[in-house]
Protein backbone atom coordinates (compact mmCIF):
# COMPACT_ATOMS: atom_id res chain seq x y z
CA UNK A 1 0.00 0.00 0.00
CA UNK A 2 1.71 3.51 -0.66
CA UNK A 3 2.23 6.50 1.70
CA UNK A 4 -0.02 8.70 1.82
CA UNK A 5 3.05 11.20 0.11
CA UNK A 6 2.51 9.02 -2.82
CA UNK A 7 -0.79 8.30 -3.01
CA UNK A 8 -1.26 12.17 -2.92
CA UNK A 9 0.91 12.63 -5.80
CA UNK A 10 -0.59 10.02 -7.85
CA UNK A 11 -3.79 12.20 -7.29
CA UNK A 12 -2.48 14.73 -8.47
CA UNK A 13 -0.99 13.58 -11.48
CA UNK A 14 -3.28 10.80 -12.57
CA UNK A 15 -6.11 12.58 -13.94
CA UNK A 16 -3.58 14.48 -16.83
CA UNK A 17 -1.58 11.67 -16.94
CA UNK A 18 -4.34 8.99 -18.02
CA UNK A 19 -6.10 12.08 -20.06
CA UNK A 20 -9.19 11.88 -17.62
CA UNK A 21 -9.50 15.70 -16.42
CA UNK A 22 -11.94 17.47 -17.08
CA UNK A 23 -12.21 19.32 -21.03
CA UNK A 24 -11.45 22.45 -20.09
CA UNK A 25 -8.28 21.70 -17.95
CA UNK A 26 -7.32 19.27 -20.89
CA UNK A 27 -7.44 22.05 -23.14
CA UNK A 28 -4.87 24.45 -21.30
CA UNK A 29 -7.56 26.49 -19.30
CA UNK A 30 -6.12 25.27 -15.78
CA UNK A 31 -9.25 27.07 -14.07
CA UNK A 32 -11.95 25.13 -16.14
CA UNK A 33 -15.58 27.53 -16.34
CA UNK A 34 -14.20 29.85 -13.42
CA UNK A 35 -12.47 32.36 -15.87
CA UNK A 36 -8.98 33.16 -15.82
CA UNK A 37 -6.89 36.61 -15.66
CA UNK A 38 -7.38 37.47 -18.98
CA UNK A 39 -11.32 36.55 -18.61
CA UNK A 40 -11.81 37.96 -15.13
CA UNK A 41 -15.66 37.88 -14.13
CA UNK A 42 -14.80 40.50 -11.36
CA UNK A 43 -12.10 42.36 -9.83
CA UNK A 44 -12.45 40.20 -6.74
CA UNK A 45 -11.33 37.08 -8.14
CA UNK A 46 -7.54 36.04 -8.52
CA UNK A 47 -6.36 32.81 -10.01
CA UNK A 48 -3.99 30.53 -8.08
CA UNK A 49 -1.54 27.99 -10.84
CA UNK A 50 1.63 26.31 -9.46
CA UNK A 51 2.61 26.71 -13.08
CA UNK A 52 2.76 30.64 -13.39
CA UNK A 53 -1.01 30.71 -15.46
CA UNK A 54 -2.66 32.87 -12.94
CA UNK A 55 -2.30 35.54 -10.89
CA UNK A 56 -0.22 33.87 -7.98
CA UNK A 57 1.64 30.37 -7.71
CA UNK A 58 1.22 30.24 -4.26
CA UNK A 59 -2.03 30.14 -2.36
CA UNK A 60 -0.46 31.95 0.81
CA UNK A 61 0.80 34.69 -1.76
CA UNK A 62 -3.21 34.79 -3.37
CA UNK A 63 -4.33 34.90 0.76
CA UNK A 64 -2.08 37.36 1.17
CA UNK A 65 -3.14 39.94 -1.89
CA UNK A 66 -6.82 38.91 -1.21
CA UNK A 67 -7.56 41.92 1.59
CA UNK A 68 -10.47 43.23 2.30
CA UNK A 69 -14.22 40.81 2.18
CA UNK A 70 -15.53 38.99 -0.18
CA UNK A 71 -12.47 37.87 -1.96
CA UNK A 72 -12.85 34.47 -4.22
CA UNK A 73 -9.85 32.70 -5.22
CA UNK A 74 -9.78 29.89 -7.90
CA UNK A 75 -7.12 27.80 -7.60
CA UNK A 76 -6.28 25.43 -10.31
CA UNK A 77 -5.74 21.38 -10.20
CA UNK A 78 -2.02 20.31 -8.92
CA UNK A 79 -0.22 19.71 -5.60
CA UNK A 80 0.39 22.65 -3.37
CA UNK A 81 3.15 22.13 -0.70
CA UNK A 82 2.44 25.09 1.78
CA UNK A 83 1.34 26.07 4.83
CA UNK A 84 -1.37 28.54 4.39
CA UNK A 85 -2.48 31.39 7.10
CA UNK A 86 -5.66 33.06 6.29
CA UNK A 87 -6.29 35.97 8.68
CA UNK A 88 -9.65 37.07 10.53
CA UNK A 89 -9.92 40.13 8.43
CA UNK A 90 -10.48 38.04 5.18
CA UNK A 91 -14.22 37.75 6.04
CA UNK A 92 -16.26 36.00 3.51
CA UNK A 93 -13.41 34.53 1.21
CA UNK A 94 -14.38 31.66 -1.32
CA UNK A 95 -11.84 29.06 -2.19
CA UNK A 96 -12.34 26.96 -5.21
CA UNK A 97 -10.58 23.99 -7.21
CA UNK A 98 -11.32 24.90 -10.26
CA UNK A 99 -11.96 20.92 -11.30
CA UNK A 100 -14.29 20.34 -9.76
CA UNK A 101 -12.59 17.10 -8.07
CA UNK A 102 -11.21 17.26 -4.96
CA UNK A 103 -9.07 14.79 -5.81
CA UNK A 104 -6.77 17.27 -8.23
CA UNK A 105 -6.33 19.96 -6.18
CA UNK A 106 -4.18 19.23 -2.69
CA UNK A 107 -2.84 21.66 -0.70
CA UNK A 108 -0.32 19.53 1.51
CA UNK A 109 2.59 20.07 4.30
CA UNK A 110 4.20 17.90 6.67
CA UNK A 111 4.55 19.48 9.97
CA UNK A 112 3.62 17.83 13.53
CA UNK A 113 2.89 18.74 17.38
CA UNK A 114 6.84 17.65 17.61
CA UNK A 115 8.30 19.21 14.95
CA UNK A 116 11.19 21.98 15.71
CA UNK A 117 10.49 25.13 14.07
CA UNK A 118 13.57 26.50 12.13
CA UNK A 119 14.00 29.39 14.99
CA UNK A 120 15.07 27.03 17.79
CA UNK A 121 11.70 28.25 19.43
CA UNK A 122 10.45 25.06 20.38
CA UNK A 123 8.12 22.63 18.73
CA UNK A 124 4.80 23.31 16.50
CA UNK A 125 2.88 22.53 18.85
CA UNK A 126 -0.86 20.60 17.61
CA UNK A 127 -2.50 24.01 16.23
CA UNK A 128 1.13 25.11 14.89
CA UNK A 129 1.59 21.94 12.62
CA UNK A 130 -1.33 22.70 11.11
CA UNK A 131 -1.38 22.75 7.07
CA UNK A 132 -4.13 25.58 6.60
CA UNK A 133 -5.40 27.57 9.33
CA UNK A 134 -8.67 29.45 8.46
CA UNK A 135 -9.55 32.10 10.76
CA UNK A 136 -12.07 34.64 9.23
CA UNK A 137 -15.68 34.52 9.26
CA UNK A 138 -17.65 33.43 6.44
CA UNK A 139 -15.03 31.56 5.08
CA UNK A 140 -16.19 28.88 2.13
CA UNK A 141 -14.68 25.93 0.44
CA UNK A 142 -15.64 23.58 -2.24
CA UNK A 143 -13.44 20.96 -4.18
CA UNK A 144 -10.28 21.19 -2.07
CA UNK A 145 -8.37 18.72 -0.31
CA UNK A 146 -6.61 19.66 2.67
CA UNK A 147 -3.62 17.38 3.87
CA UNK A 148 -0.74 16.08 6.66
CA UNK A 149 1.63 13.82 4.72
CA UNK A 150 3.34 13.99 8.28
CA UNK A 151 3.86 9.87 9.09
CA UNK A 152 4.78 8.64 12.54
CA UNK A 153 7.20 5.60 10.75
CA UNK A 154 9.28 8.28 9.78
CA UNK A 155 9.68 9.89 12.98
CA UNK A 156 9.45 7.21 15.65
CA UNK A 157 11.14 9.36 18.48
CA UNK A 158 8.37 12.25 18.42
CA UNK A 159 5.65 12.23 21.10
CA UNK A 160 3.94 14.76 19.71
CA UNK A 161 2.47 13.31 16.83
CA UNK A 162 -0.94 15.47 15.74
CA UNK A 163 -0.77 16.94 12.72
CA UNK A 164 -3.47 18.89 11.60
CA UNK A 165 -4.66 19.22 7.90
CA UNK A 166 -7.23 21.95 8.84
CA UNK A 167 -7.70 24.63 11.37
CA UNK A 168 -11.06 26.38 11.11
CA UNK A 169 -12.37 28.99 13.83
CA UNK A 170 -14.33 31.44 11.85
CA UNK A 171 -18.37 31.44 12.25
CA UNK A 172 -20.14 30.60 9.35
CA UNK A 173 -17.32 28.58 7.76
CA UNK A 174 -18.80 26.20 5.09
CA UNK A 175 -16.78 23.36 3.16
CA UNK A 176 -18.36 21.27 0.44
CA UNK A 177 -17.23 18.60 -1.04
CA UNK A 178 -13.57 18.83 0.33
CA UNK A 179 -11.27 16.16 1.29
CA UNK A 180 -9.42 15.92 4.70
CA UNK A 181 -6.49 13.26 4.46
CA UNK A 182 -4.15 13.28 7.91
CA UNK A 183 -3.66 10.47 10.92
CA UNK A 184 -4.28 12.31 14.61
CA UNK A 185 -6.01 15.25 14.68
CA UNK A 186 -6.60 15.58 10.81
CA UNK A 187 -9.78 18.35 11.62
CA UNK A 188 -9.62 20.67 14.10
CA UNK A 189 -13.02 21.92 14.16
CA UNK A 190 -12.45 25.15 16.75
CA UNK A 191 -13.41 28.45 17.60
CA UNK A 192 -11.17 31.76 18.46
CA UNK A 193 -12.24 31.76 21.72
CA UNK A 194 -14.18 29.57 24.59
CA UNK A 195 -17.17 32.36 24.33
CA UNK A 196 -17.18 32.18 20.42
CA UNK A 197 -19.64 29.52 19.72
CA UNK A 198 -18.08 29.23 16.03
CA UNK A 199 -21.05 27.46 13.35
CA UNK A 200 -19.22 25.06 11.00
CA UNK A 201 -20.95 23.36 8.12
CA UNK A 202 -19.18 20.55 6.34
CA UNK A 203 -21.12 18.56 3.27
CA UNK A 204 -20.60 15.82 1.27
CA UNK A 205 -16.95 15.72 2.49
CA UNK A 206 -14.41 12.91 3.04
CA UNK A 207 -12.11 12.94 6.16
CA UNK A 208 -9.43 10.04 7.57
CA UNK A 209 -7.41 9.62 10.08
CA UNK A 210 -7.06 7.63 13.17
CA UNK A 211 -6.64 9.49 16.32
CA UNK A 212 -9.05 12.09 17.16
CA UNK A 213 -9.07 12.66 13.93
CA UNK A 214 -12.12 15.15 14.13
CA UNK A 215 -12.07 17.06 17.16
CA UNK A 216 -12.11 21.02 18.49
CA UNK A 217 -15.46 23.27 20.43
CA UNK A 218 -16.71 24.69 17.08
CA UNK A 219 -20.88 24.12 16.60
CA UNK A 220 -20.18 22.11 13.87
CA UNK A 221 -22.90 20.01 11.43
CA UNK A 222 -21.41 17.01 9.24
CA UNK A 223 -23.77 16.37 7.05
CA UNK A 224 -23.44 13.42 4.58
CA UNK A 225 -19.88 13.43 5.22
CA UNK A 226 -17.35 9.69 5.07
CA UNK A 227 -15.09 9.90 7.94
CA UNK A 228 -12.25 6.38 6.98
CA UNK A 229 -10.58 5.20 10.25
CA UNK A 230 -6.97 3.83 9.03
CA UNK A 231 -4.60 1.18 10.06
CA UNK A 232 -2.31 1.34 12.61
CA UNK A 233 0.35 -0.81 12.06
CA UNK A 234 2.44 0.33 15.53
CA UNK A 235 -0.06 -1.03 17.75
CA UNK A 236 -0.74 -4.43 18.40
CA UNK A 237 -4.46 -4.56 18.92
CA UNK A 238 -7.29 -2.24 19.67
CA UNK A 239 -7.81 0.50 20.49
CA UNK A 240 -6.36 2.28 17.21
CA UNK A 241 -8.14 5.13 17.98
CA UNK A 242 -11.47 7.44 18.02
CA UNK A 243 -13.29 9.40 14.91
CA UNK A 244 -14.60 12.44 17.31
CA UNK A 245 -12.66 14.28 20.00
CA UNK A 246 -15.13 17.13 21.06
CA UNK A 247 -14.17 19.47 23.01
CA UNK A 248 -17.24 21.99 23.36
CA UNK A 249 -17.41 24.67 25.17
CA UNK A 250 -19.67 24.16 28.96
CA UNK A 251 -22.07 27.14 28.09
CA UNK A 252 -22.10 25.77 24.26
CA UNK A 253 -25.75 24.42 23.59
CA UNK A 254 -24.34 22.59 20.21
CA UNK A 255 -21.45 20.45 19.82
CA UNK A 256 -20.66 18.23 17.00
CA UNK A 257 -23.96 16.94 14.65
CA UNK A 258 -22.76 14.11 12.32
CA UNK A 259 -26.31 13.22 10.16
CA UNK A 260 -26.83 11.00 6.98
CA UNK A 261 -23.00 9.85 6.90
CA UNK A 262 -21.17 6.73 6.97
CA UNK A 263 -17.94 5.42 8.97
CA UNK A 264 -16.00 2.82 7.51
CA UNK A 265 -11.99 1.17 8.39
CA UNK A 266 -9.40 -0.07 6.78
CA UNK A 267 -9.19 -1.65 10.08
CA UNK A 268 -9.95 -5.03 11.57
CA UNK A 269 -13.71 -5.22 13.19
CA UNK A 270 -13.95 -3.70 16.37
CA UNK A 271 -10.75 -1.58 16.23
CA UNK A 272 -12.31 2.01 16.64
CA UNK A 273 -14.27 4.03 18.65
CA UNK A 274 -16.32 6.23 17.88
CA UNK A 275 -15.50 8.79 20.15
CA UNK A 276 -14.33 10.04 23.22
CA UNK A 277 -14.55 13.83 25.19
CA UNK A 278 -11.55 16.16 24.81
CA UNK A 279 -11.35 18.48 28.25
CA UNK A 280 -8.09 19.96 27.22
CA UNK A 281 -5.96 21.68 30.44
CA UNK A 282 -7.11 25.38 28.88
CA UNK A 283 -10.70 24.74 29.37
CA UNK A 284 -11.68 22.00 32.29
CA UNK A 285 -14.94 23.72 32.45
CA UNK A 286 -15.59 22.13 28.53
CA UNK A 287 -18.86 19.68 28.41
CA UNK A 288 -18.21 17.89 25.10
CA UNK A 289 -21.38 17.08 23.29
CA UNK A 290 -21.47 14.67 19.65
CA UNK A 291 -25.07 13.66 18.31
CA UNK A 292 -24.28 11.22 15.86
CA UNK A 293 -27.54 10.14 13.93
CA UNK A 294 -29.21 8.41 10.98
CA UNK A 295 -26.01 7.35 9.96
CA UNK A 296 -24.50 4.17 8.88
CA UNK A 297 -21.33 2.95 11.38
CA UNK A 298 -19.82 -0.12 9.67
CA UNK A 299 -17.72 -3.12 11.25
CA UNK A 300 -14.73 -1.10 12.54
CA UNK A 301 -16.58 0.48 15.35
CA UNK A 302 -16.53 -1.42 18.60
CA UNK A 303 -19.89 -2.19 19.10
CA UNK A 304 -19.52 -2.44 23.30
CA UNK A 305 -17.79 -0.13 23.86
CA UNK A 306 -17.79 2.61 21.34
CA UNK A 307 -17.10 5.49 23.70
CA UNK A 308 -13.65 5.97 25.36
CA UNK A 309 -12.44 8.56 27.95
CA UNK A 310 -9.04 10.69 27.44
CA UNK A 311 -8.99 12.39 30.65
CA UNK A 312 -9.19 10.80 34.38
CA UNK A 313 -11.84 12.60 36.21
CA UNK A 314 -13.87 13.66 33.09
CA UNK A 315 -15.88 10.34 31.77
CA UNK A 316 -17.57 10.00 28.66
CA UNK A 317 -20.72 8.99 30.79
CA UNK A 318 -20.52 12.64 31.80
CA UNK A 319 -20.88 14.56 28.50
CA UNK A 320 -23.13 15.20 26.20
CA UNK A 321 -22.94 12.32 23.70
CA UNK A 322 -26.39 10.42 22.26
CA UNK A 323 -26.88 9.20 18.43
CA UNK A 324 -30.32 8.18 17.28
CA UNK A 325 -30.95 5.73 14.53
CA UNK A 326 -28.09 5.04 12.73
CA UNK A 327 -27.34 1.48 10.78
CA UNK A 328 -24.83 -0.53 10.03
CA UNK A 329 -23.17 -3.63 11.94
CA UNK A 330 -21.33 -0.82 13.78
CA UNK A 331 -25.01 0.74 15.20
CA UNK A 332 -25.60 -2.67 17.03
CA UNK A 333 -26.71 -1.76 20.60
CA UNK A 334 -24.92 -4.88 22.66
CA UNK A 335 -24.70 -2.86 25.82
CA UNK A 336 -27.39 -0.34 26.12
CA UNK A 337 -26.17 1.86 28.99
CA UNK A 338 -22.80 2.14 26.72
CA UNK A 339 -25.15 3.55 23.86
CA UNK A 340 -26.96 6.70 24.73
CA UNK A 341 -29.90 7.56 22.20
CA UNK A 342 -32.03 10.58 22.16
CA UNK A 343 -36.13 9.75 22.04
CA UNK A 344 -37.95 11.34 18.56
CA UNK A 345 -38.64 14.64 21.05
CA UNK A 346 -35.40 14.95 21.97
CA UNK A 347 -34.13 14.20 18.13
CA UNK A 348 -36.00 17.02 16.95
CA UNK A 349 -33.83 19.37 18.87
CA UNK A 350 -30.69 17.97 17.04
CA UNK A 351 -30.76 19.76 13.16
CA UNK A 352 -28.75 21.56 11.49
CA UNK A 353 -31.74 24.37 12.14
CA UNK A 354 -30.91 24.21 15.52
CA UNK A 355 -27.60 24.07 15.42
CA UNK A 356 -26.96 26.69 12.90
CA UNK A 357 -29.94 29.01 13.57
CA UNK A 358 -30.22 32.08 11.43
CA UNK A 359 -27.43 30.76 8.93
CA UNK A 360 -27.91 28.99 5.68
CA UNK A 361 -25.09 27.91 4.16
Amino acid sequence: MPTRRTALALFASSALALGTAPPAVAHGRPFGRHGSPARRPDRATLYVDARGRGDHTTVQAAVDAATGTGRTLVIAPGTYRETVDIPADRTGLTLIGASGDPRDTVIVYANANGTPRPDGSGTYGTSGSATVTARPAGLTARDLTFANDWLRADHPDYTGTQAVALKVTGDRSAFHNCRFLGHQDTLYADSASLTDFARQYYRDCYVEGDVDFVFGRASAVLDRCHFRTLTRTDLPGPPHGFVFAPSTAGADPHGFLVLRSRVTSTAPDGYFKLARPWVPSSDLTAHPMLTVRESHLGAGIDTDEPYGTMSAGFPWQEQRFAEYRNTGPGARVTVPANRPQLTRDEARQHTPAVWLGDWQP
